[in-house]
């Protein structure tokens, strides 16, 4: 198959890797989240000498460019995971749960994208950005378990609220966080635009993903044959966010909700803390790596201007009804947090990995 990355001639009698070069499968990668993984694997020049890109049927033969070499996506079998150091699974969870255990066994390290390993032994939910925030060391094994990519939701509620502190101890949080229809893959991205082309024609409108009218709409759940339901996101972002953020962290009094929004995440937190509400000392306390802080109209965090960006938007708002209090409205794009995060673990676990000699 055709490498993703230009490197080396690679003897051909054995796993071969050089000093600093992996080996890396992408499964899913006709998915949002696969495409966007790759992606971020070339721009931080992650150090694979070949990666496969593996996906079910819907999606073989299909070509991906990745730099300047185009490469097909392949069916997911045992024997592609031979001689991995990595396997991304960008996946849909069912996929991840009845292929997991093929690449664990062949000796690769797994990242999984798709939140379907959470409760399995030895796993670990991750966030890199939430570790050096609060100067967490994780230390490196020699087998480790999955590391389970956090929510994005979660990773954007737990850093921008670790930061918060240094500004007044934190009193209470409520979040009102909207989901994009991409948090689905592309179905979820597809029956959204069908029902908005369909409702401005009159027509029927799809509803295999969210069972419920999402174009033009907001949502507190979905209808009774989605799958997961929205309450089961809401528990699952708030499970990530406590094992990211400690056990002594305040845990946010959130609301879930569907918004008619193809990307990104946004977000609506009101904090109160235990002195009066400063925004310039606030905004010191949130600047930082991973946040922009807008002051403008023209920049104030949205969907389309979160869209492809590695940081979160935030801008801060006075809480006219309370000297304490203040909202952060704030937007991230949540296909490339969960790449970011995906490849920053993968990253960090490279240290443990076996290496070899070009020849």
């Amino acid at each position: 198959m055709s490498s993703n990355f230009k490197a080396p001639a690679l003897s051909h009698d054995g796993p071969a890797r050089g000093d600093n070069f992996y080996r890396v499968a992408i499964v899913g990668a006709g998915t949002l989240k696969g495409k966007e993984v790759a992606e971020v694997l070339n721009e931080r020049n992650f150090p694979a000498v070949d990666v496969k890109l593996l996906d079910d049927d819907e999606s073989l033969g299909q070509l991906e460019s990745v730099k300047d070499e185009v490469t097909f996506i392949q069916r997911i079998r045992a024997e592609e995971f031979r001689n991995l150091d990595f396997t991304f699974f960008a996946s849909d969870p069912e996929c991840t749960r009845n292929n997991w255990k093929l690449a664990r066994d062949a000796g690769s390290t797994i990242v999984d994208l798709s939140y379907a390993l959470g409760d399995v032994e030895h796993a670990a939910i991750r966030s890199p950005w939430v570790e050096r925030q609060l100067g967490r060391v994780v230390v490196p094994e020699l087998q480790p378990g999955p590391a389970v990519v956090a929510y994005p939701a979660a990773v954007v509620l737990a850093l921008l609220l670790s930061r918060v502190q240094k500004a007044g101890k934190v009193q209470q949080v409520i979040a009102t966080v909207f989901e994009p229809a991409s948090e689905h893959g592309q179905k979820g991205m597809d029956e959204l635009h069908e029902q908005t082309v369909n409702l401005l024609s009159f027509q029927q409108l799809p509803k295999k993903i969210f069972d419920a009218q999402v174009a033009f709409n907001m949502l507190a759940r979905y209808g009774e044959q989605s799958v997961p339901a929205l309450a089961t996101v809401e528990t699952a972002v708030l499970k990530h966010y406590r094992a990211i953020a400690g056990e002594n962290a305040l845990v946010p009094s959130m609301i879930l909700l569907q918004a008619p929004i193809f990307h990104a995440h946004a977000f609506a937190i009101h904090i109160t803390i235990d002195s009066v509400a400063d925004v310039e000392s606030i905004a010191a306390a949130l600047t930082g790596e991973h946040v922009n802080i807008t002051h403008s109209a023209e920049e104030a965090p949205s969907n389309v201007n979160a869209a492809g960006q590695g940081d979160i938007q935030v801008s801060i708002i006075p809480d006219i009804q309370n000297r304490n209090g203040f909202w952060l409205w704030a937007a991230a794009d949540n296909l490339r947090v969960a790449a970011l995060t995906a490849v920053e673990c993968a990253e960090a676990m490279a240290a443990t990995r076996p290496r070899g000699t070009i020849q």
